[in-house]
């Protein structure tokens, strides 16, 4: 599978890809560092608590070792944030006991800037390892100045992932200059090429 082969040859952290494709992808990609990663909750977070913790949990079994989870957005946006904080806190515990990342996903594109400050807050509470710009699929990607709020929010213990619509070598530089630690991209080898 070129996607794994590529992951490894430029040593990227994980390929992310839907959980249908897990046991595939953990097979391919056995005994090297590159770690496999899906999305529960995708692509508008509005799964109940459970199904997300149970999609997490066949991901797990199969091989995964990140989890990102999209929060509830519609929640978020009406300010139910008692549900927010429960659909992060769980899918988070079940990660701790497995030992795999959690990345939380706001979707930057359909929140206010205070309902991202919130959901930033939010995840760290509920000891996340990230917080994510977005899914890839929203009506818009990262943006600077949305990694720079989430940089804010959450200080420099966590992780900041911009992800979505990253396509040039001067978008990561951007993205990393306004504090992000990881690059969710599938112009990965193009990249790193031209890092190189």
């Amino acid at each position: 599978m070129a996607l794994c082969r590529e992951a490894v040859e430029y040593r990227f952290a994980s390929v992310c890809v839907n959980s249908c494709w897990v046991p595939l992808v953990a097979a391919e990609l056995a005994g090297t560092p590159v770690k496999v990663c899906t999305v529960v909750g995708f692509p508008l977070g509005a799964s109940a608590s459970e199904v997300k913790v149970a999609e997490a949990a066949y991901a797990l079994r199969c091989g995964a070792q990140e989890i990102d989870m999209v929060i509830n957005i519609g929640a978020l946006r009406g300010d139910d944030l008692a549900t927010v904080g429960r659909d992060i806190a769980e899918v988070v515990d079940l990660c701790r006991r497995s030992g795999a990342i959690v990345k939380v996903i706001l979707e930057t594109a359909l929140l206010t800037d205070a309902q991202k400050i919130t959901a930033c807050k939010l995840a760290k509470q509920a000891g996340a390892d990230f917080v994510k710009t977005s899914t890839g699929f929203g009506p818009g990607g990262a943006t600077v100045a949305d990694v720079r709020l989430m940089r804010e929010a959450v200080g420099p213990g966590m992780g900041v992932k911009a992800s979505g619509g990253i396509r040039t070598l001067e978008d990561l530089q951007a993205m990393v200059a306004a504090g992000a630690t990881r690059i969710g991209t599938s112009s990965g080898v193009k990249l790193a090429a031209a890092a190189r």
